[in-house]
């Protein structure tokens, strides 16, 4: 008699391969972004915004990041700090902060080597919505299952998540 794994078995393992090539290939994509630009993806993906928007203000830039507000406000001001971003008072509403960007943030942008908010948002982008609600749909089942589900890392930036520790 021969001993095989259950259909379930090589599943889950299949899955998991599915997960790591996921998971691989956006932390070699962040490498190349931070190599390339001399910066995290997170802020690489700030200047993005900002490039795509000129005078965002923070509160939008951390709706279109899906981040919190205050892990925004720290992003933008160590791009400010670092020369790449400036914050502008608007025309029209002195009292709220447009961002803009400078010459060293033009050239940061310049040397991206793809899309500054990963591979993998690109890709869901371009999934059909069917496709895209039934992973959605899957994932909210596989995360039930979850044991030490931290419900904070969904407002986290990926690139920040992926940093390679010091031995890498």
């Amino acid at each position: 008699m021969k001993t095989r794994n259950p259909p379930s078995g090589q599943t889950a393992l299949d899955v998991l391969q599915q997960f790591r090539l996921i998971y691989g290939s956006m932390r070699r994509h962040f490498r190349q972004v931070e190599e390339r630009c001399g910066m995290p993806g997170s802020q690489m993906w700030v200047l993005q915004e900002v490039q795509r928007s000129p005078d965002l203000g923070i509160g939008e830039l951390a709706a279109r990041m899906g981040i919190h507000q205050s892990t925004c406000s720290i992003l933008v001001d160590k791009l400010v700090a670092i020369g790449c971003l400036e914050k502008r008072k608007q025309q029209r509403d002195q009292r709220r902060v447009g961002l803009g960007l400078t010459d060293a943030g033009r050239q940061a942008l310049a040397a991206l080597p793809g899309p500054a908010e990963g591979i993998l948002p690109e890709a869901l982008a371009a999934l059909p919505d069917v496709v895209l609600k039934t992973l959605h749909i899957n994932l909210e089942e596989l995360l039930r299952h979850l044991p030490g589900r931290e419900d904070k890392y969904a407002s986290m930036p990926l690139a920040d998540m992926l940093q390679p520790s010091q031995g890498e």
